[in-house]
Order: structure tokens, then C-alpha cells, then sequence
């Protein structure tokens, strides 16, 4: 094998695959190193697997809602065998790994070397693979995508209690009897929704004022209010300071608005952020200097300091979502095999969701940032229980929440928490894409009864 290459991508995530793929097709010699799985996070163990559980966790919460449809199952007791709902996240997991690997596999100019890569130089890459050994590799051009892992804060004593990440908790066989969640961010609250519907008593411990500290105060509120709703203990404004080792389990104690609490639960799910893995990737070899947080600084279109280098998904520290990684593949496949039209990471308008149910679906800006922004803002809400399509299906906790400048009619935003929220958030983005008024939503003749229908009355409320 020749260590030269035309490029080099070290990670297979969503940017980093598909750009290797892409300039292999091109006739470019291609390395596609990866430590661990093929599709990175989001298969693995992001999006693929949490979505799955959550569609298991989501079924168990209707069985025992039945009744409320008119419907009777048994004797009421609702069973989660935590066993099968793995065994279904694993096998739709490897199908999509596999499939994703054996596509890179069959690649001509293409090399997949399953190891651990680091610069020894600006254009020198040593691989130590998986299977033993080193290869030394050399190209003029090297993408950064390797992506982030699970954060561990300062908090005394946690080094000795055992303690779940998002990653380790979805291989439990059987649902905690008590879960504690340090973190109220997006991985949090699913994984506290999912894991009470599995029948786990859980308590959620947030550091700040309220959950999501991204979005805007009323729309966190009410998405809090479900899930206690439900029976999640939320601690808000609560400071761990301290876990220890029980008899059964572990303890957290914990400052909240002043007060020392402590709490006491089976298992300690830890959901308080992410770091880049840079740490050992030798960046310094290449003379790129890293943000203080330890995540590669680009520009617009993904290129470092140094000429040839360039990083892609969330190891520049940009939105954590896969679109984002996927979007950043097509700007850098533009910057080397195209036009070099395509940028702007920091222009670009981006959606995304948080998958409690009902889903919290986000695009554009917060009302808060729009203000802070400079914007005369004019903000049309609508409670989903006005909402014929959420009477219907009796999936009415949740309000839409849209953001328009007052000048231009344009829409600046929209947080949809609502079953399909989501898919909401969508149509309102290709909206925006398409530089629309707020009034050609308010005025089209959406199909009846569609969730969707229900933007008619949400921007007749300005």
C-alpha cells in the first residue's frame, strides 16, 4: 500500500464519510480512517438508536393511554421487556453500520483503515490500526471529523460511583428502578421521557433557571410542564456538588436555589455536554491552535490556518446536529471539487428537534434572540389544544410559537412543541428558504385535518 494519497479524512461521520466517498468517485486516492464504526455518532450512537427507544418508549406510553381512546388492552398493565427493545435498537443500528461500511468498502481509490490517526506534520498523518501496527500517510489535503464524546463535570466524587452515558445507557436490560439525569439539555430530556415510560421513577437535576437554556423561557416551561406531567421530578437551579457510592445505589447532593438536597437512585445517567476529541490528535503537529474548549477553529468553508487542512461536523464546535455535518460535507465537496460557491456555516438557516413527545421542533430564532438581535418582532402563538388535528388524536400538550419582523412580514423563527413537531418546523424552514410572508402560510389552502393546516390559524393570531 502507498502512504500517498490525494486526501485524507480521518472519522467516517456524516461529513466525513460521504466526502470521502465523493472524492473517491472523483478519481482522488482516498484514506477514510476510522477508530471505531463506520457513520460516526449519529449511527452508532446518536441519532439511529436514541430515535428507535424513543418509538419503543412512545409505544408504551399509548398502551397505557388506550383507555382514553376508548380502548381496552388486558388487564391495563403495561410490560416494557428492555431486552427486545435493545435487541431492536442493535439490529437496526448494525444495518445501518453495515450498510454504510460495506458502501465505503466497495469504493475504488478508496482505502478504510479501522485505527487511530494523528498528525506527525502538517500534511503527515500515523495511523495505528486496530488490528496492530502503524502506517505513515502523507496528503495535500486532510479533513478533520472526528467528532465528540460525552463530558464529564467537576463534580466531587463522581470518578467513583459508576455513572451512564447517553451511550452505555442504551445497552441496560432492564429499566433503572430510580434514574438519576444530571443535565436538562436536549439528551437529558429524552432519555428522562424515555426511560419513565419504560417505568423507571426518574428525577432530572438542571443546573440553570430551566431546561433547553436555548430556547425561549415560555416554551421550556411548557415542555417542563409535560414531563412532570408524567411524573419526572425536575430540580431546577441545582448545583451538584458531591455523588457517593449506597447500599443499592448512589447519592447526589446537590445546591438548589440555596438549599443543600440530596437524592438517592439506582443509576446516574450523566447528560452534561460534550467535548471534541482533539485531545490526542496531534493538531499542534500541524500548528493548528485549538479554541480554548479544545474544538478546531475554521472559516466559512471549513478551511483551518493551515492551507490544505480543513474540519467538518461538530469538532469545530458549530451545532451538534447531523444536517449541520451533512451540510458541511457539501460545502467542502464544492471547495474541492467544485466551484467553491457553496459556504457560509455561520448564514445558513438551520432546524432541528428534540424528540420528547411531543417533539420540540426549533428553526431560525429564539423570540429572545431576534430581540437581541435588533429586530421589531411581532410573535404569534397558538396552544395545540386549539388545534383540530391534536383534538382529534387527543395529543394536545403543547403550544406554536412563530416569530415574524414586523417590517417585512418575514418570518425570523418558530418553536413548534407539539406531536410532529418536528415536520411543523420543517414547513415553516422551506418558508423561510423561500422568502415568503408570514401571510402565505396564514392564506394557503392546507390540506384538512393536517397538523400542518393549523399554521392557518397560528399566523392569523397577528
Amino acid at each position: 500500500m502507498s502512504n500517498r494519497y490525494d486526501a485524507i479524512v480521518i472519522g467516517s461521520g456524516q461529513g466525513g464519510g460521504p466526502l470521502a466517498g465523493k472524492l473517491a468517485k472523483a478519481g482522488k486516492r482516498v484514506a477514510l480512517i476510522e477508530r471505531e464504526h463506520a457513520g460516526g455518532t449519529c449511527v452508532n450512537e446518536g441519532c439511529t438508536p436514541t430515535k428507535t427507544m424513543i418509538a419503543s418508549a412512545r409505544a408504551a406510553h399509548l398502551a397505557r393511554r388506550a383507555a382514553d381512546y376508548g380502548v381496552h388492552v388486558g388487564d391495563g398493565e403495561v410490560r416494557v421487556d428492555l431486552e427486545r427493545v435493545r435487541q431492536r435498537k442493535r439490529d437496526i443500528v448494525e444495518s445501518f453500520r453495515s450498510g454504510s461500511e460495506n458502501s465505503l468498502r466497495k469504493l475504488e481509490n478508496l482505502d478504510l483503515l479501522m485505527g487511530t490517526g494523528r498528525f506527525t506534520a502538517p500534511h503527515e498523518v500515523h495511523v495505528e490500526l486496530n488490528r496492530g501496527g502503524g502506517l505513515e500517510l502523507t496528503a495535500p489535503t486532510i479533513v478533520v471529523d472526528v467528532g465528540t464524546r460525552p463530558t464529564t463535570p467537576p463534580i466531587d466524587g463522581l470518578g467513583s460511583v459508576p455513572y451512564l452515558t447517553n451511550a452505555s445507557i442504551m445497552e441496560l436490560g432492564e429499566a433503572p428502578e430510580h434514574l438519576l439525569v444530571i443535565g436538562g439539555g436536549y439528551v437529558g430530556v429524552e432519555f428522562a421521557q424515555m426511560f419513565r415510560r419504560f417505568g423507571s421513577r426518574v428525577t432530572l437535576l438542571q443546573r440553570g433557571p430551566q431546561l433547553l437554556t436555548r430556547e425561549d423561557g415560555d416554551v421550556a416551561d411548557a415542555l417542563t410542564g409535560v414531563l412532570r406531567e408524567e411524573g419526572i421530578d425536575i430540580w431546577l437551579n441545582a448545583e451538584v456538588g458531591s455523588a457517593t457510592r449506597v447500599d443499592g445505589g448512589l447519592r447526589l447532593t446537590a445546591a438548589v436555589d440555596g438549599d443543600t438536597r440530596t437524592v438517592e437512585g439506582s443509576h446516574l445517567l450523566v447528560a452534561a455536554g460534550r467535548q471534541p476529541n482533539t485531545d490526542a490528535l496531534g493538531l499542534e503537529q500541524a500548528g493548528i491552535e485549538l479554541t480554548d474548549r479544545g474544538f478546531v477553529p475554521v472559516d466559512d468553508r471549513l478551511r483551518t490556518r493551515v492551507d490544505g487542512i480543513y474540519a467538518l461536523g461538530d469538532v469545530t464546535g458549530g451545532p451538534a446536529f447531523t444536517h449541520t455535518s451533512y451540510d458541511d460535507y457539501r460545502i467542502l465537496a464544492s471547495d474541492l471539487l467544485g466551484d467553491g460557491s457553496r459556504r457560509g456555516t455561520g448564514e445558513r438557516l438551520l432546524a432541528y428537534t428534540v424528540y420528547t413527545d411531543p417533539q420540540l421542533g426549533r428553526v431560525g430564532l429564539s423570540e429572545q434572540e431576534a430581540r437581541n438581535a435588533g429586530f421589531d418582532v411581532r410573535v404569534a402563538t397558538l396552544p395545540m389544544s386549539s388545534v383540530a388535528r391534536a383534538l382529534e388524536t387527543d395529543e394536545t400538550r403543547g403550544v406554536m410559537k412563530a416569530v415574524v419582523d414586523a417590517g417585512t412580514e418575514r418570518i425570523l423563527g418558530a418553536a413548534m412543541l407539539g406531536t410532529e413537531g418536528g415536520e411543523l418546523a420543517a414547513a415553516i424552514q422551506i418558508a423561510m428558504l423561500g422568502d415568503l410572508p408570514y401571510t402565505t402560510l396564514r392564506d394557503a389552502p392546507i390540506a384538512h385535518p393536517t397538523y400542518a393546516e393549523s399554521l392557518n390559524n397560528l399566523f392569523s393570531t397577528l
